[in-house]
């Protein structure tokens, strides 16, 4: 079943698991939302959800969002926020979307504007690298370097690496785990790296990925003439 929700970015920390090793994971304020509006195929061509985030003073909304917030009888929201879902047609206009639509052990995709670092060089933003520090190479040790012929082609190729605004783009990370949640906090932690400054808007949805299965650890084989079933008694392993 497809889920999401939206949240704010908390921070990072990390835990320990069972066997005592140390997990890296990013705390996301996840919820309440409510739903706003409700897509469906008959009347828009397709099924999904639009979800409000954040409560906020009416008098900051601008008078179509009010209008908009007035006739779906909720309360005034910051961030909206469309979601297609498989299950968008069982939901209506006011269901309270919580943090407890996900549970340990879900896989989801993590959505954030990453940070602004300003104006940046080839360095910092493609990772080029600087010309030697020691004599000859003035004033230019950190620029961009030849961009190409002159007389053919006469350009500069697409694509070509340059300085210029880095950061503030959206970015998802994929295939996450969640590692707890918390509906009393309305908190979930998930492993791993998240987007985004602390209190920077995410939205977190199930996992576009296949997951497959583990089927267990591989067995020794009864066969004589696969390696797996050959014991090197040199080996330290084999022995006792």
């Amino acid at each position: 079943m497809e889920k999401a929700i939206i949240g704010k970015k908390v921070g990072m920390s990390q835990i320990f698991d069972t066997d005592g090793k140390v997990i890296p994971v990013t705390v996301i304020e996840a919820g309440p939302c409510v739903v706003v509006q409700k897509k469906t195929a008959e009347k828009d061509g397709y099924e999904a959800v639009q979800l409000g985030y954040d409560d906020v003073p009416e008098r900051k909304l601008t008078k179509p969002e009010q209008g908009h917030i007035k006739k779906a009888g909720v309360s005034p929201k910051k961030h909206l926020k469309e979601f297609k879902l498989n299950k968008a047609a069982e939901m209506s206009v006011g269901d309270v979307v919580k943090a407890d639509v996900f549970a340990e052990g879900d896989h989801v995709d993590v959505t954030g504007v990453s940070k602004g670092h300003g104006y940046a060089g080839v360095i910092k933003r493609h990772g080029a690298h600087s010309l030697k520090a020691t004599h000859g190479s003035g004033p230019v040790g950190r620029h961009a370097g030849s961009m190409g012929s002159g007389t053919d082609p006469s350009r500069i190729f697409k694509g070509k690496i340059g300085a210029g605004h880095m950061g503030v783009d959206q970015v998802t990370i994929m295939n996450l785990d969640v590692v707890k949640v918390d509906p009393e906090l309305n908190m979930i932690v998930v492993r791993g790296a998240v987007p985004g400054p602390k209190g920077g808007l995410v939205t977190i949805r199930s996992t576009a990925k296949t997951i497959v299965e583990k089927k267990g650890d591989a067995g020794t084989s009864a066969n004589p003439q696969k390696a797996s079933a050959r014991v090197n008694p040199q080996k330290a392993s084999a022995r006792r």
